[in-house]
């Protein structure tokens, strides 16, 4: 039997296999089965055996990415015909970018982690062009839609398109269709399918920004974000720009708002943004304030565009300087800050490791043009990193950091050789952390690479085991042995493994804990 028959999507929770990471790749999607235990540097499993680090919910779309002498007019109507001129005829392919949460996950799997990615994509030219980018990334794609809620040949049913438009200055402008309607883009979506269910469940995290507010309706998001928080996933929410609108947007949208600060493990924002959600100016009082606010909440992250970010925690505050790089485009740059967090955040890393790392990522973004596949490569992230060059504006820092009112530690990664405290702050050499992260991601390549084949003939044994036992039980079982049979040459020749199909699930009801 071929491995590339195997479909090993989500199958029901089964006796976790012994060992490491176990990835496979069958067929045109990807999965990750995490084991049970004994992988020294392997990421936590939040809420148990789960099989997929990371979930993105909604923000799927394709950028349209042109230099035009002058960024849209700002009035609505004007701008909605500004688009519409653009829109009148199809754009060269060269234009065309994977934009929204296609830049996270792609980033979080150059990094090594199992990501899937949940939304709408249109059977169109468009829809089948981001198929193709997520699949030549390992990127496996869960639709949001039941088939029979899709009307085809209607535009509210196609791929949603970013028009991303670059002055002569290299200022930036958007448009898309969500921002001219009143109503969600994918309004007629009504709730969680059963697929998507099972999709949130098997992963160890769950990621959320603002933008899903505009595909979806908050009560269809706020279902999502219970769903995770049942199954044990964490919960990473950035409100984005968005968090102003929802913020004073419906009844509705701010009590969805309310639940996403509040229910979230992890936070990420803007200085800006921090700023609009609480008043308070102070990007490290905002967090506090966050912090103080939500129920479940662990971790505020406060993105500073080119001084850096820092970490927030109820016992500690850790800070972490930008590194020095040629700047070519920021476009991307907090899709991939939030890679390397998820990464930081599974590896259980200390905080500054973890935001030395996303600044390193967002960094090797920001050297590169555009967003999509133009983000951070692992070779460019460790090139960044060897060469160890941060801003080391220690004033700024001992400035934003009010330590007498201050009662957590408070760490700043820096230059400096030694780990010592100046002034109460903690100073962390770049050097050392440097040194750690190459290491880590070095093994991790490393050992990705030498454990595929073993991984894929773990594989290829658990299955037979399985498709062996049906064939044992035949006699025993309650059910008809034609029945039985029926599900085996299915399992073998149809792949049928993914999250919405009956037999597959059977298959694993029936075999689990069988398997080695």
């Amino acid at each position: 039997m071929s491995l590339r028959a195997l479909n090993l999507r989500f199958p029901n929770a089964s006796k976790p296999l012994r060992g490491g990471a176990f990835r496979c790749k069958p067929g045109l999607r990807s999965v990750v089965i995490r084991a049970g235990g004994g992988e020294v540097n392997g990421p936590r499993r939040v809420g148990g055996f789960k099989r997929v680090d990371m979930a993105t919910l909604g923000n799927l779309c394709v950028d349209i990415v042109l230099n035009v002498p002058k960024l849209p007019p700002k009035p609505r109507e004007e701008r909605m015909a500004y688009m519409e001129r653009l829109a009148a005829s199809a754009p060269d392919k060269k234009h065309w970018e994977a934009g929204g949460n296609c830049n996270l996950v792609i980033a979080a799997a150059r990094l090594g982690l199992q990501v899937i990615t949940l939304g709408h994509l249109g059977d169109e030219i468009y829809g089948h062009f981001l198929l193709d980018v997520l699949q030549e990334e390992g990127i496996d794609m869960v639709g949001l839609a039941e088939e029979s809620e899709i009307s085809h040949g209607s535009v509210l049913y196609e791929t949603l398109l970013c028009w991303v438009l670059v002055d002569p200055l290299q200022r930036h402008g958007f448009c898309s269709r969500a921002d001219f309607s009143n109503e969600p883009a994918f309004s007629w979506i009504h709730k969680l399918s059963e697929r998507i269910q099972k999709a949130i469940q098997q992963s160890n995290i769950l990621f959320c920004n603002g933008y899903a507010f505009d595909e979806l309706s908050p009560d269809l998001l706020v279902s999502a974000l219970y769903c995770g928080i049942s199954a044990g996933s964490a919960v990473f929410f950035d409100p984005g720009p968005r968090g102003r609108t929802l913020f004073k947007g419906t009844p509705e949208q701010q009590r969805a708002l309310e639940q996403f600060l509040s229910h979230s493990d992890v936070i990420l924002l803007t200085s800006d943004e921090a700023e609009a959600l609480t008043g308070i100016t102070n990007p490290i009082v905002a967090g506090r304030t966050l912090i103080g606010r939500g129920a479940r909440l662990k971790w505020v992250i406060i993105k500073m565009g080119a001084n850096g970010s820092i970490l927030i925690t109820k016992s500690n505050i850790s800070c972490a300087p930008s590194f020095k790089v040629n700047v070519v485009d920021t476009v991307g740059c907090g899709d991939s800050f939030t890679a390397a967090i998820a990464y930081g955040y599974l590896h259980e890393m200390n905080p500054v490791n973890i935001l030395a790392l996303a600044n390193a990522v967002g960094a090797a973004t920001a050297t590169g043009c555009g967003a999509g596949r133009n983000v951070a490569s692992m070779a460019k992230v460790l090139e960044i990193l060897r060469q160890t060059n941060v801003d080391d504006d220690i004033d700024f820092w001992s400035n934003l950091v009010d330590l007498e009112s201050t009662r957590e530690e408070v760490y700043l990664l820096s230059k400096r050789r030694v780990n010592g405290s100046s002034n109460g702050i903690i100073h962390v050499p770049i050097q050392t952390v440097a040194r750690q992260l190459i290491s880590k991601l070095d093994a991790s390549q490393d050992g990705g690479r030498n454990a595929g084949h073993r991984r894929d003939e773990q594989a290829m044994k658990a299955a037979e085991a399985g498709c062996a036992h049906l064939k044992a039980v035949e006699k025993s079982h309650p059910w008809s042995p034609s029945y039985l049979g029926h599900v085996s040459q299915q399992f073998q020749q149809n792949s049928l493994m993914g999250p919405s199909n009956s037999l597959g699930d059977e298959f694993w009801k029936i075999t689990g804990e069988f398997l080695p």
